[in-house]
């Protein structure tokens, strides 16, 4: 399976911020549940997952990326990673436990905490992304890659997988309420709310 966006320079903006502003704790918890679902489908998926990122990749969007076995990104302007401290947001145990098997713990320490957003080059060099090209060469490498990993006997290669990622995704699985709960109480507070206003705010300004 190739992970690939249909929005030009825009590989994932990640999760709809206004889904989390001036919202319901009810809707909060359905609206994580939905992620929960989508990346426990994502991560423990028995299909080669390639992520093409021909954009920009923050937050929700570094996510996915991450959670793929392979990412080639587009060389040039582009940026990936979790910033969601920037957001006043503190980023879930599950994305964090995704992040330090990609780049390890120091890393992950320094990106969280700053909420750091990397260039192609700075991703590669940390091991965020395994390969940069040129943005008309992404999807013809993640092709080229795909049919290498496609040589791999299916079975060897799933059960592989799985016994890796296994512990990560049964630790989200063992707490998917508690985590859901978490985020709707969390993500309510004033001084998030205020944050998310602001940011929003901002963006607004610059589409006007």
């Amino acid at each position: 399976m190739v992970l690939a966006s249909a929005a030009p320079g825009i590989f994932s903006a990640g999760l709809d911020i206004l889904e989390m502003y001036q919202s319901t704790p009810e809707r909060c918890v359905a609206f994580w549940r939905a992620l929960q679902d989508a990346w426990l489908n994502l991560y423990g998926s028995r299909l080669i997952t390639m992520a093409a990122i021909e954009g920009h990749s923050p937050a929700g969007g570094c996510l996915l990326a991450m959670s793929c076995d392979y990412r080639v990104m587009a060389e040039g302007k582009f940026q990936i990673g979790l910033n969601e401290t920037k957001l006043g947001i503190v980023a879930p145990f599950w994305f964090t436990d995704v992040m330090l098997n990609t780049i390890g713990h120091r890393e992950t320490e320094k990106a969280l905490q700053l909420g750091a957003l990397y260039s192609a080059q700075q991703a590669l060099s940390i091991g965020l992304v395994d390969k940069v090209v040129p943005l008309a060469e992404v999807m013809p490498t993640v092709e080229g890659e795909l049919k290498n990993w496609l040589q791999i006997p299916a079975a060897a290669r799933v059960i592989t997988k799985t016994s890796m990622r296994k512990a990560v995704l049964d630790r989200l699985r063992s707490q998917k309420e508690k985590d859901a709960q978490f985020f709707a109480d969390f993500i309510n507070r004033d001084s998030v709310q205020k944050s998310l206003g602001m940011y929003i705010a901002s963006l607004q300004k610059k589409k006007n």
